[in-house]
Formats: structure tokens, sequence, C-alpha cells
């Protein structure tokens, strides 16, 4: 995952759900995977709920998003 760059998993176009950070190659909204989090579901569900979303797209987003405990 190092190798991977946050903006190779996730995209903005403002012809695709009103230009709102998506999941590339999807119409998920990133805010919607941090609200079902905060909501209590696992990463888990949420790939179950939105199959076209990957593991390695959420992996990626949480390593780049959130900021390293070191």
């Amino acid at each position: 995952m190092q190798n991977v760059d946050l903006f190779e998993v996730i995209e903005r176009d403002p012809t695709k759900v009103s230009g709102a950070w998506i999941f590339r190659g999807t119409r998920v909204p990133v805010a919607a995977f941090f609200e079902n989090l905060k909501d209590g579901a696992s990463i888990d569900q949420f790939l179950e709920w939105f199959p076209g979303v990957t593991r390695t797209q959420v992996q990626v987003l949480l390593d780049r998003a959130l900021p390293s405990p070191h």
C-alpha cells in the first residue's frame, strides 16, 4: 500500500455525484464511508453494502487520510 497514491483510489469530478470526492470508478462518496464508520458499521459491512469499492481503496484512504500515530 505504501506506493499507492490517495488520488489513485479517490477522484473528484463535477459531473459525478455533484463533484463530491468518490471512490475512483464508482459513484460512492468518500463521505459515505466515514459516515457509516461513525454510525458503527465495520469496514466489511461497508464493502458488502457498496460492492464497487475495494478493500484496497479503503485501506489506502485510511492510510493517507488519518495521521500516523508516530
